[in-house]
């Protein structure tokens, strides 16, 4: 049974959007200004739409699209929004519903409803786009449409630029919109902080829950993962798993569109709960034992312990004695996410070798942390992480010889394959993280690759893992195979290995850097090995806690035993980057 949280959801401040758009609306102007471009024209946005399962009639669970939701908050599929760029008024554009919704999913809401609710200048049905924009254009000739197109560098993915009927009555744009908005969503707002905040807090809670309550011989999975959602919903009085759509429906005052969107989260956390059991995919819980690879990949049928690996499925058996037990999830409230990690060694003690694996990474972690401040390079954080775990594995009898050369050979790359962070805020990849630098071979991997910017969230999770697809060949290999102590690392092979995530949030007040690190690692759903997140705020001359959870062995082992570990509660500043 999931214990009661001291936390409650904060409001949700829809002036949180209305700053997004004035921030857009400013860096925007600018834009256009330096290439001499007049002032005038549309930003202009497409909403998501609902979607069904293939052919079926089965509605998906609805999550807004992002670029959409920091510009307007709009939780209802089907909209449209505009900028006017002249005036600076916001146009809400809403679909026109038929009259046979209200019989089946509830009251037909107004467009005063919507302007209300969502604070913006005006509002009209998504049939009068063409009408309205022409109207309100004040210029010469067709009316110019910045549209949303541009790669995502995280997932190589393009946005989707807005269509509709009457779209070529107007002068598009497709290039000059998406660089200036994601520059936008790299630096946080106060308000968005305090969302970002909460969601880490209540994730936080979480994980500490689910570390107390978890004991040799428990169920995977299922049993883990309930206690934590659990405790998420017994939190926030709702369904955890997006908290932002769960939020939504308590609002509502027409009970039967309330139950439509209860039984579609409810449907949708069961599916979760389901392919928890079947597999790691969602990285909502590992387990990593002699028998199982990293990441819960599985081992080959050529694999001599391929039979037994069958018969001990790592997230459809139970927790055994010696096993470490990750979980990483988040909740995420009004779009805003947490992303979050936990590793601890499911009998309450971490053996010798776990010790200097975590150590390990413990040390990485906290030289990044130390370092951390503006103009301070991103990739340079990943290399000092990498050193740190060389020379911790070195201490360890595990490797020997020079460092240096250790890290001129990218021995670091053979033991953390992965980049060391990410931008965090709305999406758990938030874009904006390759900058405007050429990307190198290395940056190529990595979800961030430029210089630390005050406002900043990213979330910090350096990890050390021994998986043979990289291990093997780097032992063979005549360059590197001399650093191997072969005889030591190979009763790590099999063992998987361990990963630290702090999340970040670089604030500026009062010319002082500050940055606030999310608790393990925040990340929704997000699946690595065995890591770790904190939230800290980084002044100028050094870092506060946000939040208290177990990070030192000897911390993680006392929670496990009982010992009480509350969570402090930390202020957000009233200003942040000099703006709310």
């Amino acid at each position: 049974m999931a214990s009661p949280s001291s936390l409650s959801p904060p409001e949700i401040p829809m002036e949180l959007h209305a700053v997004n758009r004035k921030k857009l609306l400013d860096s925007f102007r600018e834009h256009l200004s330096r290439s001499s471009r007049p002032l005038s024209g549309f930003v202009f946005l497409q909403g998501g739409e609902e979607q069904t399962r293939h052919c079926t009639d089965h509605i998906e669970l609805f999550r807004q699209e992002s670029y959409f939701a920091y510009l307007f908050g709009v939780q209802e599929p089907g909209f449209y929004g505009a900028i006017d760029i002249a005036s600076g008024e916001s146009l809400l554009f809403a679909p026109r519903l038929p009259a046979d919704y209200a019989v089946w999913l509830g009251e037909i809401k107004s467009l005063s409803y919507f302007k209300e609710r969502y604070m913006v200048s005006s509002t009209y049905y998504t049939d009068e786009i063409t009408k309205v924009l022409h109207h309100q254009y004040q210029g010469p000739g067709k009316p110019p449409l910045y549209l949303l197109h541009g790669l995502n560098t995280d997932s190589n993915n393009f946005s989707k630029p807005a269509d509709f009927e009457g779209i070529d009555n107007f002068k598009t744009d497709l290039n000059t919109l998406h660089p200036v908005l994601t520059e936008c969503r790299v630096l946080k707002s106060a308000l968005e902080i305090s969302l970002i905040q909460f969601a880490n807090d209540i994730s936080s809670e979480a994980h500490v829950e689910v570390m107390r309550k978890a004991k040799v011989g428990d169920t995977i999975s299922l049993g883990l993962v309930a206690i934590s959602l659990g405790h998420v919903a017994v939190s926030l009085s709702c369904c955890p798993c997006f908290v932002n759509s769960a939020l939504s429906f308590t609002r509502r005052s027409n009970i039967q569109s309330a139950l439509r969107r209860l039984f579609s989260l409810l449907l949708h956390l069961l599916l979760l709960l389901l392919q928890c059991l079947a597999s790691c995919q969602l990285g909502v819980l590992c387990i990593e034992s002699q028998q199982n690879e990293i990441m819960s990949f599985g081992v080959s049928e050529t694999d001599p312990n391929h039979d037994q690996y069958l018969s001990n499925k790592p997230n459809v058996n139970t927790l055994e004695d010696g096993d470490m037990a990750l979980l990483d999830m988040g909740a995420e409230y009004h779009f805003y996410g947490s992303d979050i990690t936990c590793s601890f060694p499911v009998n309450g003690k971490f053996t010798r070798d776990q010790s200097l694996v975590y150590n390990a990474v413990l040390r990485a972690h906290n030289a990044v942390i130390s370092s951390m401040r503006p103009g301070v390079s991103w990739v340079n954080m990943h290399k000092l992480a990498e050193r740190i775990i060389l020379e911790s594995l070195k201490e360890g009898h595990l490797l020997s010889g020079d460092v240096d050369a250790m890290v001129h050979e990218r021995l670091g790359a053979v033991f953390m394959p992965h980049g060391l962070g990410h931008l965090l805020g709305i999406d758990t990849h938030d874009p904006g993280g390759s900058g405007k630098t050429q990307r190198t071979w290395f940056e190529v991997s990595a979800h961030l690759s430029r210089e630390l910017l005050e406002g900043m969230v990213i979330t910090v999770e350096p990890g050390c893992y021994f998986i043979d697809a990289l291990l093997l060949p780097a032992m063979e290999n005549t360059q590197t195979s001399k650093y191997f102590n072969h005889d030591q690392i190979s009763r790590f092979r099999g063992f998987g290995g361990f990963g630290l995530k702090a999340m970040w949030i670089a604030i500026v007040f009062k010319n002082q850097l500050s940055s606030a690190w999310s608790y393990l690692e925040l990340t929704l759903l997000f699946l690595d090995l065995l890591s770790v997140i904190d939230m800290m705020y980084v002044t100028c001359d050094g870092c506060v806690n946000m939040t208290k959870c177990p990070r030192e062995i000897q911390e993680i082992e006392a929670v496990m035993a009982g010992a009480p570990w509350p969570i402090k509660k930390i202020s957000i500043p009233s200003s942040v980057n000099g703006k709310t």
